[in-house]
């Protein structure tokens, strides 16, 4: 299933038991999946048009007489032209806000270089009390719309729109937002990854695993406030960390390990992540190629650690 029909889906639900969730979208609920709840909602789901920023402003409006919003728009359009809005309305203000950022990093893909957010996670992450969490398909986003609704404060969701591989469609799956999913256990190398780059780590540790490296893979799908136990336990473990992510190496999933490795635990670190480069034009898997997020990428960065 596409994650966007998931959020909808389970959003819808939702709302349909508590009165107080209000959508706002920014002109693009047929893209984010929501369109529909206009017409089941049609007081709390509410066009406010391209003018992201005060879409944010509204939402914190909202949240002071004691609505939960949820806005939605393109990734940029909220972590860069709405940030002051974000920092100054939602956050200063301790308005309880949840914002979903549309296809982060290069999966804009056709999109290009104007509708991709490599800095997004670096920006949220730097706004205090801001939980940042990015699914990585389907079956997480369902499992954490019930908890970002309970949260009380500021949740910034990464949210890649389309059909991603089915990495947690499991029975026996329990999901809790702020606490980090080992996929498969290791005794070589700690892998961390978050978001669309997920199914590509655990192809990458089969091959790792074929050449006699045994990699323990970690889905860290709360970026903020990261799960230190789970990366501290796991780098003490193997003595070698990777991370993978669609975002710039800087200030990302990379710099939140790598932080709290610094001051907890010195470890050996290296990553799989966007060079600090801008965006170009492409499908996924091309972009994937230019970046250097391919599962080949990942063996061979895990190699050179070993």
């Amino acid at each position: 299933m596409e994650v966007r029909k998931a959020f909808a889906g389970t959003l819808q639900s939702l709302m349909e038991k508590n009165e107080k969730i209000v959508m706002l979208d920014a002109d693009l609920a047929k893209a984010g999946g929501t369109f529909n709840l206009r017409q089941v909602f049609p007081d709390r789901a509410i066009d406010c048009g391209i003018a992201e920023s005060n879409m944010v402003s509204v939402a914190a409006g909202l949240s002071a007489y004691g609505y939960i919003p949820f806005v939605s728009t393109f990734a940029p359009f909220l972590a860069r032209r709405a940030f002051d809005q974000i920092a100054v309305s939602v956050v200063y203000a301790g308005q309880n806000v949840k914002l979903i950022g549309m296809d982060p990093g290069i999966a804009a893909e056709l999109n290009g270089g104007t509708h991709m957010s490599f800095e997004d996670i670096a920006a949220m992450r730097a706004v205090s009390n801001m939980v940042v969490f990015e699914p990585v398909d389907s079956t997480q986003m369902a499992l954490a719309l019930p908890q970002i609704v309970d949260y009380k404060g500021p949740v910034y969701i990464r949210m890649f729109r389309k059909e991603t591989p089915d990495v947690f469609n499991k029975p026996n799956y329990k999901f809790d937002l702020f606490k980090a999913d080992t996929i498969k256990e290791g005794k070589d190398i700690s892998i961390f990854v978050s978001g669309l780059l997920t199914a590509d780590t655990v192809a990458a540790a089969e091959i790792l695993a074929k050449e006699g490296i045994d990699a323990e893979v970690i889905n860290i799908h709360t970026i903020k406030p990261i799960d230190e136990q789970a990366v501290l336990t796991s780098a003490k473990k193997t003595g070698r960390v990777l991370t993978v992510e669609n975002h710039n190496k800087h200030g990302g999933l990379f710099g939140a390990v790598s932080e709290l490795l610094s001051e907890n635990l010195p470890t050996r670190c290296s990553y799989v992540a966007i060079e600090d480069k801008l965006g170009v034009v492409g499908k996924l898997d091309e972009l994937k190629g230019y970046y250097g997020l391919t599962t080949q990428d990942i063996v061979k960065k895990a190699k050179s650690l070993l």
